[in-house]
């Protein structure tokens, strides 16, 4: 390539930037020239091989009006976002392709719709329009299927949803009217997923014609069995049988991927029919357009004229009907796209797959006869693990994390610039908000887990996910992550892998979330004692991690089996409604739990408002009366006149006030050890300390001390009571994202805690890790690597300490 370079750096210069341009065309164009911009998140996307949707955006200039247009550009994006793609939206702004807009752009160039500039661009437009610019010319276009598939083939985009296809005209024998979405699709390497072509095409033409150019054509069956008609638009029927047929996303991924592997040339194009209930039958169709084009011809809309006018006739003559049928096949269309791309991006992130190997990843655990609980095993294959990564699957691990694994989407509110909104933080109620909306693999559990895994712990995570598309991502991830994956059981229909949605304000900070964690909540106490329990005798963890997306009774016996190992127990409250799950109420419990839960966990890590929550569920439950905890309360030697004064001190005057740390003191005889996370403000650490602690009699701890036990009582020293302020608080901008923060703080300290560190010196670790993850786009930051060496370093656990390891 030297060499090479050198040459051309010799030849006149109108030479050499024809060499320089024919050097480009090589090279895959995935980046940015003063004709095509390619927007981060889409390039980012692209680099990370995630699954990323094309959209066109001739609907928005050619088809809606606007704010119509708007309207369906934001929600056709969101479909893609919330079925765990990247939208990829592709026009033409002041003479530049942009592939990927964001929404100021998108508001531009939509309500640029109807204007004379703006236009209506194929393959034999771009190079004026682009071109034109340089000569101080400015146009918006919408790019038609045509133009879209040029503009992401060179981005690297493999498929691209639209509404319906363009094709062979009625009468195209002696007018020649033939679109050019047909030919593209036979020399440009992008899958297309459309409904068809629109009716008052010739189909049976378009199909020949698409055969002639070796374009792979298939119709989603869509729960149809046998022979199926490639679909009419409007209509799922054609009279006209399709050339192939597909079942799913998973096999039009396995043919994309194949195409692409070869490599062919040509593109394929997918027929998804449109939804049942927004369908208008073939035969009510038929008269309307036959209607329609005689219209057209009396009028002698040819050319590029004639669809725009028989689409318009049409509308008329549905009395409006074809436009509600419009929206729902786009969406349909868009929502399919995702899945096949997600599916794709799934395919070849294994390398089994993507050698051609046969691997069972593709056999369909529907119609098994099996039970209904099955391991990863049985559905994927793991990929080979290389000697740098951590423990094997049936080694032993340190630690157990069971509960949520979820696929999460964080909504967050990016308010127009210009508008009156911008200066709001939080997003309006009752209405659509612009915002970033990101997916990743996430859930308590997860998270929990993937951070201590980071920090070099050996860990186990058990949950449940669904047998759909969103379970066999999660499980793909987690394997390409070198996380365990054994634990994870696959539950077949009705249950569908959890899903958590977040929506942040402008600053990042959570305003609601949305969790569907039912998989976990259905379970049965035999579907856990048979499938998990077990684990947890023949592992023997160091320390057992539960969330509160168990139900109540569920959770109890997670508690009650880790007690029986000997294992630490940590418990991660969730939600302020999942928390009280803790304190399962009497009716619900059987005979062999305890009314009074004295230390079913050692150590829990609320916020604050899982906290209140704990707290109004005990008094609720009438348990601060209760003589046990009266027990406790009695010998921790609390003096007559209270601890605000010293709680100030070691706390706050503003905690204090709010009652955080009284509450928290008041739940010490349930749970002897809590860390409040306070956000900005650090982490509260109140901790109950046993008889012969010795943290009693170390100067270094005396100022946390603020009892000690006064009557005797054989089990209780005293209480540890100490604020933890962070070293590092970031501000409104340099929050990336908050999802998973808490989590990842709880997986740090069990990262530590299992090494046999005591908590209060872990926290810093935990802070640092936390702060980390604040800054990621990711739920648990893949930078927590870095602090792996100073876990390391602390050490294993000794056999002696193990026996005592619960004070810590």
């Amino acid at each position: 390539m030297a060499l090479i370079l050198g040459a051309i750096g010799k030849l006149r210069p109108s030479l050499r930037r024809s060499v320089g341009v024919l050097l480009a065309h090589k090279r895959h164009q995935s980046s940015n020239s003063s004709f095509l911009r390619i927007s981060d998140e889409v390039r980012a996307a692209l680099h990370l091989k995630k699954p990323v949707v094309a959209l066109e955006t001739t609907i928005y200039t050619h088809g809606f009006p606007y704010p119509d247009n708007v309207a369906l550009a934001s929600h056709l994006e969101s479909v893609v976002r919330t079925n765990g793609g990247v939208p990829a939206t592709i026009g033409i702004l002041d003479g530049i392709a942009r592939v990927g807009m964001s929404p100021e752009e998108l508001i531009q160039l939509t309500s640029s719709a109807g204007k004379e500039n703006t236009l209506k661009l194929s393959r034999r437009d771009l190079g004026f329009v682009l071109g034109l610019r340089l000569a101080g010319r400015k146009f918006n276009g919408g790019t038609t299927i045509a133009g879209t598939m040029i503009l992401a083939h060179l981005a690297g985009i493999k498929i691209f949803a639209t509404g319906g296809l363009g094709g062979v005209h009625r009468g195209a024998e002696s007018s020649m009217d033939i679109s050019a979405d047909l030919t593209e699709l036979g020399r440009t390497p992008v899958t297309v997923i459309s409904s068809g072509c629109k009716s008052f095409l010739d189909i049976p033409r378009t199909l020949e014609y698409l055969e002639t150019e070796g374009v792979g054509v298939a119709t989603f069956a869509d729960g149809r069995q046998g022979k199926v008609d490639f679909p009419a638009f409007w209509s799922r029927e054609s009279g006209v049988r399709s050339p192939m047929v597909i079942e799913n996303e998973i096999e039009a991924a396995a043919v994309i991927h194949a195409q692409m592997t070869l490599p062919l040339s040509s593109g394929l194009l997918f027929a998804n029919p449109i939804p049942k209930e927004a369908s208008i039958p073939k035969y009510e169709m038929d008269v309307i357009i036959e209607e329609a084009i005689r219209q057209a011809d009396a009028a002698g809309a040819s050319g590029k004229d004639n669809t725009p006018f028989i689409l318009n006739k049409i509308k008329e003559l549905t009395g409006g009907k074809s436009i509600p049928a419009n929206r729902a096949l786009i969406e349909s269309n868009v929502r399919r796209a995702a899945n096949v791309a997600r599916e794709l991006a799934i395919l070849e992130s294994i390398p089994t797959e993507a050698s051609g190997t046969i691997s069972n990843y593709f056999t369909s655990p529907i119609h098994s006869s099996r039970s209904n609980i099955k391991s990863l095993e049985e559905v994927t294959r793991q990929p080979q693990r290389t000697s740098s990564q951590p423990t094997k699957p049936q080694d032993a691990p340190d630690i157990i994390v069971a509960g949520a694994l979820a696929v999460d989407f964080s909504c967050d509110y990016a308010p127009l610039l210009g508008t009156a909104a911008e200066v709001e933080v939080s997003p309006q109620l009752h209405t659509s908000n612009p915002a970033v909306i990101s997916q990743f693999l996430g859930g308590v559990a997860h998270n929990v887990a993937k951070a201590a895994h980071l920090m070099g712990s050996s860990v186990r995570l058990c949950s449940a996910i669904g047998d759909d598309l969103s379970g066999r991502a999660a499980l793909a991830q987690l394997a390409s992550e070198g996380m365990q994956t054994s634990g994870i059981k696959v539950l077949e229909g009705p249950h569908r892998t959890a899903q958590y949605v977040a929506v942040n304000d402008a600053h990042k900070n959570l305003t609601l979330a949305m969790a569907d964690m039912s998989i976990l909540e259905s379970s049965t106490a035999e579907d856990v004692a048979k499938t998990w329990l077990p684990e947890i005798k023949q592992f023997n963890p160091k320390c057992l991690l539960v969330d509160a997306n168990w139900s109540g009774p569920i959770l109890h016996a997670w508690f009650r089996a880790g007690k029986a190992a000997g294992a630490l127990i940590a418990f991660e409250p969730v939600s302020t409604v999942k928390a009280t799950r803790f304190f399962t109420s009497p009716s619900d419990l059987s005979e062999d739990v305890p009314i009074f839960p004295k230390h079913l966990a050692d150590l829990a890590t609320p916020n604050i408002h899982e906290l209140s929550s704990l707290h109004a569920a005990a008094t609720k439950l009438d348990l601060f009366s209760h003589p046990e905890w009266w027990r406790v309360i009695d010998a921790l030697g609390i003096p007559s006149t209270g601890l605000r004064v010293p709680l100030t001190l070691t706390t706050s005057s503003d905690l204090v006030d709010q009652g955080i740390p009284q509450q928290s003191i008041q739940l010490l005889p349930f749970i002897p050890t809590i860390l409040t996370k306070l956000g900005p403000r650090g982490v509260l650490l109140t901790k109950l300390l046993k008889a012969n602690d010795p943290r009693l009699s170390s100067p270094s701890a005396a100022p946390y001390i603020l009892s000690r036990c006064s009557n005797g009582d054989a089990d209780i020293g005293g209480m540890y009571v100490r604020l933890f302020e962070p070293d590092q608080v970031l501000g409104p901008g340099e929050v990336v994202s908050v999802n998973g923060v808490g989590d990842t703080f709880l997986g740090a300290l069990v990262a530590g805690l299992v090494r046999g560190k005591r908590v209060e010196e872990v926290v810093e670790l935990a802070h640092r890790a936390a702060v980390l993850s604040l800054k990621s786009k990711d739920a648990v930051s893949p930078e927590l690597v870095g602090l792996r060496e100073k876990v390391e370093a602390w050490g294993l656990q000794s056999g002696e300490e193990r026996d005592g390891w619960m004070d810590q």
